[in-house]
């Protein structure tokens, strides 16, 4: 029988970093937080250098500077179109491999740590908590979709996941390669960094709806709308970890429940096994009784936010340097090649091949 102990506020950095200050109902390991900070900017350096790439390609200026590759990390259909053209072909595509490197990672991750790339290194992910918590603060708490509503807007993501998976398994293995090797997809990641400072007037109404919404609802683009999450979803099945809860210490206070993005019934559960968990620990940060609480293995071992943090970051740069000692994590098309394709890049010969 397990009898665990109140937790008291610890201050300090300390408890700072273990979610021990303040407001209770609030509260998140604000390592997770330092983390998901840290990826954040470094995707927002990826941006900067992507953008001098494609300026100095715009003035012909060779050598060009160096192109960023973790920028396809925002390619995941290309990622995974790489997975199916790798088993097709026997080797890795040289247009976008790290973006199948990275999305190959997320997976092991997802595999592994449950959904944890979602809460622990995704830049949108941490925007949107950003968003929901400016939501809390202006208005005193975030607002829940009726649950008639929040049942099929949930199918969407899944549906578009559905559509994208279905878009790629039914190409044959010429197809896969003529998109890989089309205009359209050797300079896809110059075009996705476009899109976002080029938005038109749909595209800004559609940001628009989803900030807004992110404000309101906490994981708007999260809960409803990602394919990315919902296929990371499906591979967080089998983890050999989850959120674990001992009833005998355990409260029934309610806090897990009230923070949980994914709200989840965490106080009436042995075991959170649902695909939408996303591994943030934010349960365990508000509980206020030890070990009624816990990250646990299939072994009953248990895992602290510290290991927890510490996996995720070992699986990424296990699969990082793997990728650059072997070669497989820049790509090889020339300078000159973009030189001469970027003065024409909004051409309709640079139109996704599928319109």
């Amino acid at each position: 029988m397990l009898t665990g102990t109140k937790r008291v506020d610890a201050p300090g950095l300390k408890g700072w970093l273990a979610g021990r200050t303040g407001r209770k109902g609030d509260r998140t390991f604000r390592i997770r937080l330092l983390t998901q900070a840290f990826w954040a900017a470094v995707s927002l350096l990826l941006g900067v250098q992507l953008a001098m790439f494609y300026r100095a390609a715009q003035a012909g200026s060779l050598p060009l500077p160096t192109r960023p590759p973790g920028v396809e990390g925002y390619l995941p259909i290309s990622g995974l179109m790489g997975i199916l053209d790798w088993v097709y072909q026997g080797t890795l595509n040289t247009i976008h491999p790290a973006a199948t490197v990275l999305i190959l990672i997320a997976l092991a991750m997802a595999l592994l740590l449950r959904k944890g790339f979602c809460s622990w290194l995704c830049p949108v992910g941490f925007l949107s908590e950003l968003l929901a918590r400016f939501g809390r603060w202006s208005f005193g708490r975030n607002f829940r979709i009726w649950k008639w509503l929040d049942i099929p807007l949930r199918s969407l993501k899944y549906l578009v996941l559905a559509f994208f998976l279905w878009a790629i398994v039914t190409m044959t293995a010429d197809q896969l390669q003529a998109f890989i090797q089309s205009p359209y997809n050797r300079v896809a990641d110059i075009k996705m960094g476009l899109f976002f400072v080029e938005l038109g007037k749909v595209g800004t109404i559609v940001m628009g709806i989803l900030v807004l919404g992110s404000v309101f609802v906490q994981g708007f683009w999260c809960r409803y709308l990602c394919p990315y999450g919902a296929l990371l979803g499906f591979f967080s099945w089998p983890s050999p970890t989850r959120i674990a809860r001992n009833a005998d210490p355990c409260v029934d206070c309610g806090l897990c429940d009230k923070v949980c993005m994914a709200r989840l019934p965490v106080s009436s559960s042995r075991n959170v096994l649902s695909p939408e968990c996303t591994g943030c620990l934010d349960c365990i940060a508000v509980c206020p009784v030890t070990e009624a609480l816990e990250v646990r293995t299939v072994g009953r071992r248990r895992v602290s936010s510290v290991l927890f943090a510490g996996a995720l970051m070992g699986i990424f740069l296990a699969g990082y340097v793997g990728a650059r000692t072997s070669g497989v994590w820049s790509n090889e098309i020339s300078d000159q090649e973009y030189v001469e394709r970027i003065p024409d890049i909004h051409s309709p010969a640079y139109g996704h091949p599928g319109s």
